[in-house]
C-alpha cells in the first residue's frame, strides 16, 4: 500500500492506494510533511484533485477501492451519483437506496467514506437544508459546497 500527503485549501491530505485502486483521501487535522515524490500508483488522483481545487475537474475519472461492507460501499456508489454542485437530504438518499427507515444507517455509512471529495459525501444535507455532519469538520463541508456551487459570493470592498 502506497501513500503520500499533499497540500490542499483544506489542508494536508493523504491519499492511499495500490493497484488496485485508491482505498482513502482524507484531509488531515494536522500538518505534516508534503510528500516529494508522489507513488506512481497515486499521480493521477493527486493531479485530479488538485485539479477540482483548481475549479477544472467536477468530475473524477479513478480506479476507487474503498474498504467497507456491503451495505457502505453501496451508499458510497450511491453517493456518486450527486453530481457536482448539487445536494441531496439524507432521507432522499435513503429513499434512493430503497429505504427511508435505513436514514440513520445510511447516515452512518456517508460518515465513514473514506474517498472525502472524491465520493462526495460532502454534498449531503440535512432535510432543512442544514449542513448536519462531516467527519472533517463542518467548516470544511461548508467550503466544499461553496466552492462547488455556480453562484460565487463577491466582495463588495
Amino acid at each position: 500500500m502506497e501513500s503520500c500527503i499533499i497540500n490542499s485549501p483544506l489542508g494536508c491530505t493523504k491519499i492511499i492506494g495500490d493497484n488496485d485502486g485508491i482505498n482513502s483521501v482524507i484531509v488531515l487535522n494536522s500538518e505534516e510533511k508534503i510528500t516529494d515524490i508522489i507513488p506512481t500508483e497515486l499521480e493521477d488522483c493527486a493531479i485530479q484533485l488538485n485539479e477540482y481545487f483548481e475549479g477544472a475537474r467536477k468530475e473524477f475519472n479513478l480506479k476507487l477501492n474503498p474498504q467497507g461492507t456491503d451495505f457502505q460501499k453501496k451508499v458510497w456508489k450511491q453517493l456518486e451519483c450527486i453530481p457536482f454542485g448539487k445536494t441531496i437530504s439524507y432521507l432522499k438518499l435513503s429513499q434512493q437506496l430503497g429505504d427511508v427507515k435505513a436514514i440513520r444507517a445510511v447516515a452512518n455509512a456517508n460518515g465513514k467514506n473514506p474517498l472525502w471529495i472524491i465520493t462526495p459525501c460532502h454534498r449531503v444535507i440535512g432535510s432543512d437544508g442544514s449542513l448536519t455532519g462531516y467527519a472533517g469538520g463542518l467548516y470544511r463541508k461548508q467550503w466544499l459546497l461553496e466552492h462547488e456551487s455556480p453562484y460565487k459570493q463577491q466582495s463588495l470592498f
